[in-house]
């Protein structure tokens, strides 16, 4: 197994502001897929973008009407190249920096931030 995340999706409860806050955040394009439901009235998705090789992870944005965002569910890391600059856009985006950036050894950096939703995500870097 290369890689034992497969898939994610942060739930949302307004979808054009937490859309707008990962793309600010994160300085990428998320897509905007059609989703036909018969489980679900309402659902609308984003999707990040993702590893063309096919070896990396993938997820979404999701507003769904039977599902409530908010802190102490899965917490999932996003991979930058240095933290500090993920870090300089979360409060020009409306989200909080929880966590600052922190040495965790030989695994690199984390930092915890809370998106426009009230989710709790993690940033990660080597350095």
């Amino acid at each position: 197994m290369k890689n034992a995340v497969n898939w994610f999706e942060i739930y949302t409860a307004n979808f054009s502001r937490a859309k707008k806050f990962y793309s600010d955040v994160f300085q990428v394009e998320l897509t905007v897929t059609p989703i036909q439901s018969d489980r679900h009235a309402q659902m609308d998705y984003a999707l990040f973008p993702g590893n063309e090789d096919g070896n990396g992870s993938m997820g979404a944005l999701v507003k769904l009407d039977k599902v409530t965002p908010g802190p102490g569910g899965t917490l999932v890391y996003f991979d930058t190249h240095e933290i500090s600059n993920e870090l300089s856009r979360v409060t020009a985006a409306g989200g909080k920096i929880l966590q600052p950036k922190v040495n965790i050894g030989e695994a690199g950096f984390i930092a915890l931030v809370e998106d426009t939703e009230g989710n709790i995500i993690g940033l990660r870097s080597k350095a």
